[in-house]
């Protein structure tokens, strides 16, 4: 007999559905740890850009979902538990901020949706997890020399999967892969961060961080779940890791991407590129290579992801500058949004 998902109503708050309506998982296989589990729903920390992903990824795995009303910390886990839900996912909170979530959901007996509490306090000092990656064999890197950073997904059973890696070039905009990086450097990268989150019994998601200096990488850092750059790997390699992330914390099986290793396929790799507009009134007519992430217009919000890819560089840079073109209001004026780019 085949479990029922129970929806959680607040008030008309997050995507719940009617008091007193039931719902049944769908049948998929991936979806049977969740099923087994019994999660009723999820409440989600954060609010706007901070939740978008994580409420979005609720709704593919039709699970009911819970906004946090502002609430933080101890009241988060126990307006959780006021509202019947079995999990607490912490949007892209810092990892400070997840660590004492974690802890609180351990006293709770509620699930958290990210990696164990001992390993997210790991992650929380940036020594103790460099000590940890040392002993694992990791080269250590300069904390002051320019970052890669790589997100890795890994299940309970040890197995580990880096995406593509990405880099911060300006305020407000960043680009995968990293154009310092060479074929065999990118393959190394990948080696290193598996190596790292096996050797940490990681299960989930987490960004690991390197520095390149000399054509010498070295382990700087490490952030738990979600940090808001996911979309660039998401494009990429054509893996949602917001689905990924629930699907792994709940004991599935790691999935692998649609195109090759590092999200590079037969041919060239590709390129995707992140911006954070801050307008937002805007207009996108959307086409080939371009999402933009923006929370619900309820929400007052305050910035606006844009992403664009395509298989190469200059056909990023073109979707980009027409999609700048189209928000400002001027798309025939695809030419002056270069000077906007980073």
């Amino acid at each position: 007999m085949k479990k029922l998902i129970h929806a959680i109503t607040a008030g008309d708050q997050g995507h719940a559905d009617s008091l007193g309506r039931q719902r049944q998982l769908p049948t998929a296989p991936y979806l049977d740890a969740l099923r087994q589990g019994g999660w009723r729903g999820v409440l989600l920390a954060g609010s706007g850009l901070a939740a978008l992903r994580a409420g979005q990824a609720c709704a593919e795995l039709e699970l009911a979902w819970c906004d946090s009303a502002g609430a933080t910390g101890d009241t988060l886990v126990e307006r959780a538990q006021r509202l019947g839900c079995d999990a607490v996912h912490p949007g892209e909170a810092t990892a400070e901020e997840q660590w004492r979530l974690a802890r609180g959901c351990s006293r709770a007996g509620l699930a958290f949706i990210g990696p164990p509490e001992s390993l997210v306090a790991v992650m929380c000092d940036d020594g103790a997890s460099r000590q940890l990656m040392r002993e694992a064999g990791l080269p250590l890197g300069e904390a002051s020399a320019p970052r890669v950073h790589l997100p890795v997904l890994a299940d309970c059973r040890g197995q580990a999967l880096a995406l593509v890696e990405h880099e911060l070039l300006g305020e407000g905009f960043a680009m995968a892969p990293s154009e310092r990086l060479t074929p065999e450097q990118r393959a190394y990268l990948g080696q290193l961060a598996v190596q790292g989150a096996r050797s940490l019994g990681l299960v989930g998601l987490a960004t690991l961080s390197f520095s390149l200096t000399d054509n010498r990488l070295g382990f700087v850092g490490m952030r738990p779940g979600l940090t808001g750059y996911e979309g660039l790997a998401e494009v990429l390699t054509g893996l949602d890791l917001a689905v990924e992330q629930i699907r792994l914390v709940a004991g599935e099986r790691l999935r692998r991407p649609r195109v090759g290793h590092m999200g590079h396929g037969p041919g060239r790799p590709g390129q995707a590129r992140w911006r954070l507009l801050s307008s937002i009134t805007g207009q996108l007519c959307g086409g080939p290579g371009v999402r933009l992430d923006r929370s619900s217009q309820s929400i007052a919000e305050t910035e606006v992801r844009l992403l664009t890819w395509g298989r190469d560089g200059p056909e990023a840079g073109r979707r980009e500058r027409r999609a700048l073109a189209e928000w400002r209001g001027d798309p025939g004026g695809v030419g002056g949004a270069a000077g906007e780019q980073g």
